[in-house]
């Protein structure tokens, strides 16, 4: 009998693929990639025009030995990383690092498939192809530039600033983009302007119906200051109210498409608080497959990282089948239109879709942690809407004449939920206001009030994880799989802060951004990056050496690496001093940062070596002993609050404390989304959070 052996990434993947093939098959794993260039050196050689250099990484001898006996008994080995630039390159560097091209009596195949199935398994075994060298090249181009930036700005920032710091091909960039949008926040002027509503009284309604101020009837106007708003009440003064337009319509709001990685990260940001990384994490696990009770280990959703929102004809038909069986046919989608694409989207690739759409939420709800769950539900559903039928609203819009001003009502009712009966977007807000039908064109309106409030434009907001990654696809910048960890980089060197979401940039990352604007603007420059990631997309589709990308590269940064180590002076960044006195020479403590985060130490080092765990105050006493309230972790990182003073002082909490003592038994209470809960769960107290 033959025996095959099937090498995949992931242990995690050996696994779900193992039982849907027969016992001549090993399925075993490289456990990512098993060589890369030299940490220690810049890893290639460019008096031999930019040839890499290639070990075997640290740890994995034992990985390729193990391999290596298996590749002994096998007839035929099938190569079955990632289907995406970074699989197609392990794949290249296991044939390298298993001599796979020297075997004369063995053959050597490169499988994948976009989703682990049996289906998507068996299928990709029945046509094996050979590696694919263009995307071998793209990822080794893109591994070579990143060394070139990396390898040659990172020292001069240790050298110029401070150790550990870092530059990158695409996190300067990033850095770059998060710190224009702190200058526009900072040079922004906010303009004032009114807002002016008239309330009318409708007879069979309760509440009055608002209308808000349009303007002439010639032009639409903006009220710029109190004195126009003046003039405009002065004006109104006496005129009577008249329904000039009844407009009775119909609109339809789109089924959503598919998630790509980008729309994933952002809506699972936006939705269930997920930082990218935690959301490409969960991601991945769903991928490479989880026990389900009643069918074992099973891939639920298609490759994570993708740019395309096309879906399989197979996974179309299932999905509106499913759909017809489970909601009616009216809520199936029609023949879809081609939609209109990005330029920068590589359609390798399907959209992230759940792998069987009848393995719905609820049934593998119980086999399922509750992130793992609340990720797969937000997929599922996205994915069941897209192949659904738009909702369709009833829309009334009414013009109500004022003198020589006009005032304007809209509102709209669902008549048809068609998608919106699987998933509804956080931002949808249904209007419903089905007396407007009753208004006629001629009718007087019996006005009650106008009500009018100042207003000031707002800066643009902050970036958060999801508007940046947002912002860099649209610019072209990274791809699918570079925004989690660029996002991780920036905010682990400390060149950004994350704050209730949004990302503020830090001292430190305002002076390396200025030092990289100065001394490498191409590096920071938007078009230069992107038009650098079309270049590998080139390479990759076989129109582009990569060896002509780097060799265009690295002269003019050489040049600027001399130049700004000639001219660039050093930068002191001073430590934050904190309150925290040192015990044993009585200076205070500084803050640092090591591995594991923020940690206080003595200025006085080397004199004085004291330091110390740093905790973040929350500005509230404890409730027990008057200490500071602090953010501590568990062994397990698990965050909660506790006292200064421990361990003298046993206060802790898995909430957040207040000040506020309960009014039924004087208890603390506790901080739960807008509300104040009584700690003594015997009380049961609660009580609306004051703004």
């Amino acid at each position: 009998m033959a025996n095959y052996l099937v090498i995949v990434e992931s242990p995690a993947k050996v696994k779900t693929i193992k039982k849907f093939l027969g016992a001549n098959y090993v399925v075993d794993a490289s456990n990512g990639h098993v060589r890369d260039m030299p940490k220690s050196q810049l890893g290639f050689d460019v008096e031999n025009d930019y040839e890499p250099k290639y070990i075997t990484i640290r740890g994995k001898g034992d990985i390729l030995a193990k391999l290596r006996k298996e590749v002994k008994k096998a007839d035929k080995i099938y190569l079955a990383t990632d289907p995406d630039r970074e699989g197609e390159a392990i794949s290249w560097h296991l044939v390298k690092a298993l001599k796979l091209d020297e075997l004369k009596d063995k053959k050597v195949y490169r499988i994948s498939f976009n989703e682990i199935t049996k289906n998507a398994v068996k299928a990709s075994l029945k046509s094996p192809r050979q590696i694919d060298m263009n995307l071998v090249d793209a990822q080794q181009a893109r591994r070579v530039l990143d060394r070139m930036v990396g390898y040659s700005i990172s020292p001069l920032l240790w050298e110029k600033v401070k150790r550990g710091l870092s530059a990158g091909r695409v996190q300067s960039v990033a850095l770059r983009m998060i710190c224009d949008r702190e200058d526009e926040i900072n040079a922004f002027i906010p303009e004032e302007y009114w807002t002016l509503d008239a309330k009318f009284a409708c007879e069979g309604r309760k509440s009055l119906l608002t209308a808000k101020f349009y303007g002439t009837h010639e032009e639409k106007m903006v009220i710029h200051s109190q004195a126009e708003l003046n003039e405009i009440l002065e004006k109104l003064e006496g005129v009577e109210y008249q329904v000039e337009e009844v407009k009775q319509g119909e609109r339809t709001k789109k089924a959503p498409i598919p998630f790509t990685t980008s729309t994933l990260q952002q809506e699972a940001s936006k939705v269930l608080n997920f930082s990218t990384q935690k959301t490409m994490r969960l991601a991945q696990q769903l991928y490479e497959g989880v026990d389900v009770k009643g069918r074992g280990t099973v891939g639920l959703i298609t490759y994570l990282r993708t740019d395309s929102t096309r879906v399989a004809e197979e996974a179309d038909a299932a999905a509106k089948k499913f759909i017809g069986e489970a909601y009616g046919s009216q809520y199936v989608a029609g023949e879809e239109k081609a939609r209109k694409t990005n330029g920068k989207i590589q359609d390798a690739h399907e959209a992230i879709r759940p792998t069987d759409i009848t393995l719905t939420p609820i049934l593998v709800k119980d086999s399922l942690s509750r992130d793992l769950f609340r990720l797969y539900q937000l997929i599922w559903k996205r994915f069941t809407a897209s192949r659904m039928k738009p909702a369709v609203y009833e829309a009334t819009s009414v013009k109500i004449g004022a003198g020589e001003y006009v005032f304007t009502l809209s509102a709209s009712k669902l008549s048809f939920d068609g998608f919106m009966s699987v998933y509804v977007e956080e931002d949808e807000k249904e209007e419903n206001n089905i007396l407007l039908n009753r208004l006629e064109k001629g009718d007087v309106m019996q006005l009650k009030d106008l009500e009018h409030s100042q207003h000031f434009t707002q800066p643009p907001a902050h970036y958060t994880e999801a508007s940046l990654v947002k912002a860099l696809e649209e610019q072209g910048i990274g791809r699918p799989s570079t925004y989690a960890p660029t996002i991780t980089t920036i905010i682990a060197r400390r060149y950004v802060a994350k704050e209730n979401k949004n990302l503020y940039v830090t001292e430190l990352g305002e002076i390396v951004n200025r030092i990289m604007m100065q001394c490498f603007p191409s590096i920071v420059d938007l078009t230069f990056t992107a038009n650098l990631e079309y270049l590998l997309d080139k390479v990759g589709d076989g129109e582009l050496q990569w060896k002509s990308v780097v060799r265009n590269f690295y002269p003019d940064l050489m040049q600027a690496v001399k130049k700004a180590e000639a001219e660039l002076e050093t930068v002191t960044i001073s430590d934050e001093v904190s309150d925290e006195v040192c015990e044993l020479c009585g200076r205070n403590m500084v803050i640092k940062y090591g591995p594991h985060g923020k940690f206080l130490a003595c200025p006085g080092f080397p004199e004085c070596k004291n330091t110390k765990p740093y905790f973040e105050k929350i500005g509230v006493k404890c409730p027990l002993c008057g200490g500071d309230v602090v953010i501590k972790k568990t062994k397990k990182g698990r965050k909660y609050y506790g006292c200064t003073g421990n361990p003298e002082c046993e206060f802790m909490s898995w909430q957040k404390p207040s000040e506020t003592k309960c009014p039924e038994c004087g208890h603390y209470m506790v901080e739960k989304g807008n509300k104040l809960l009584c700690s003594n769960e015997h009380c049961g107290y609660s009580m609306t959070k004051e703004k």
